[in-house]
């Protein structure tokens, strides 16, 4: 889906001056042509649009727009008489219509994680139909660095949703709702998850899940990474509330989680399934420890993290594409991705890619250097964790409600079951290092969006 905005003024040919940029022709060359056509022209008055200026210059052609506020109109003239128009006292610039294109991160390029799910092809626009045009993807996390303009489409940011909890333990049992402190967070793993929901920057545009979705910055977790479950209770309520309220289609990604399920945060979780939110969590990074929670509650839909061993060829977080069709045995599950516990009734749904995938990061000092992208450090971040997984999947649930926005929890969560890649036990080696796993890691498969899509 492209969007485009035309803007700005382009340049015409205006005998007597010459700018950079500005390919000029003569009114001589006009009448050598033999012919007159119509343009439709931008022009910008040095003054006020008055009645009497509106009424001069339609003797010279029709107006089709006017911009008062920006002492501007549009015209529909005949190239014999332009430099005329440009030649009144009260004209400053008489300029082509200029065609101006938003950054659709749905034209962007495409990197290995999206590729391997079947949403694009690699350096390829997207293979399926939808892009979460229409719903909202409530990402509770740090909320947003502060420059989160510089990476993240801003059309895509629901602004006026965004929100911040703070409090809830140690001193301050309280949860308060600080202005703006959603975008004042300094540690950035928000940002990265948004980033893989609706797409990033780098210079150029890169694909996301849900590049057309609205994502909704809820910061739950303070700017240390750690928060509070009664801060994760009041963000999960507070999207559960705006959903019925605005009526919209939501799903809630959280890529947090602990060793136990507090009662506020089931009771929370319960009440937005409810209300018809989607809810999507991390399912941990523990291994054979197990799931964390809220990703291990049941209703929940867990992920866990695979990653495809072709991931480190070339530039490596593009990768070389994923061969079509993808098998199984160019998949490998993360040793740090958390293992189902049977006996604890834990069950993990599916699997999501969750290697080194790259997005906005902020440095983490000399300490620590990171890789990053574009010549700037610390910008970009290739982090592997369930963190960086959940998105995939918070992400194509929204394509899938924007196919059926009727669709609940215990629907979406079946759907993607049923429509996996399956992941057998099985070891892979990846640049060296042995990776091993057994059923308790998999889940049904790892997610496939053309699958699940055609499936209803």
């Amino acid at each position: 889906m492209k969007r485009r905005i035309a803007t700005g003024i382009g340049c015409l040919a205006i005998v007597g001056t010459i700018l950079a940029g500005c390919s000029w022709v003569s009114p001589t060359a006009f009448d050598s042509m033999g012919q007159d056509p119509l343009r439709n022209v931008e022009i910008v008055l040095t003054g006020e649009l008055t009645d009497e200026i509106l009424a001069e210059l339609a003797g010279y052609g029709k107006v089709t727009g006017q911009y008062g506020k920006i002492r501007g109109l549009t015209m529909d003239l005949r190239e014999s008489v332009l430099v005329e128009v440009l030649a009144l006292p009260y004209v400053d610039v008489v300029g082509e219509r200029a065609e101006r294109f938003a950054l659709d991160y749905s034209d962007g390029i495409s990197t290995w994680d999206h590729d391997i799910i079947n949403i694009t092809e690699f350096f390829a626009s997207r293979v399926v139909d939808y892009d979460g045009e229409g719903v909202y993807v409530a990402v509770l996390d740090t909320g947003l660095v502060k420059n989160w303009r510089d990476y993240l489409p801003a059309d895509q940011v629901a602004v006026g949703y965004a929100k911040a909890f703070s409090g809830g333990g140690g001193d301050n049992p309280n949860v308060s709702e600080p202005a703006n402190k959603w975008e004042r967070d300094t540690h950035s793993h928000g940002t990265h998850v948004a980033s893989t929901v609706i797409g990033y920057d780098i210079g150029i545009p890169v694909n996301g899940a849900a590049p057309g979705a609205m994502v909704i910055p809820v910061k739950v977790l303070n700017n240390n990474g750690s928060g509070w479950s009664s801060m994760i209770a009041a963000g999960i309520v507070y999207i559960a509330d705006l959903k019925v309220a605005q009526d919209i289609p939501m799903v809630i990604n959280m890529s947090l989680g602990g060793p136990e399920l507090s009662a506020l945060e089931k009771a929370a979780i319960d009440y937005a399934i409810l209300k018809g939110v989607i809810v999507v969590a991390s399912a941990g990074n523990e291994g054979d420890a197990g799931m964390g929670y809220p990703g291990a509650y049941a209703p929940v839909i867990s992920v866990g993290s695979a990653g495809w061993t072709g991931e480190w060829i070339g530039n490596w977080w593009q990768g070389a594409g994923v061969a079509e069709p993808t098998t199984a045995d160019v998949i490998y599950v993360s040793d740090f991705s958390s293992r189902e516990l049977p006996e604890s009734d834990q069950e993990l749904d599916v699997l999501a890619p969750g290697s080194w995938i790259v997005g906005p990061y902020l440095a983490f000092g000399a300490a620590h250097p990171p890789f990053w992208a574009n010549g700037k450090p610390g910008e970009f971040y290739y982090l592997g964790g369930t963190s960086m997984a959940a998105p995939h999947v918070a992400g194509l649930a929204a394509l899938m409600l924007e196919k059926d926005d009727t669709l609940t929890q215990a629907e979406i969560e079946n759907l993607l079951k049923l429509n996996t890649l399956p992941i057998p036990a099985g070891s892979a080696v990846v640049d060296g290092v042995l990776y091993e796993w057994e059923d308790d890691a998999t889940g049904a498969g790892l997610i496939q969006a053309d699958l699940v899509l055609g499936a209803f």
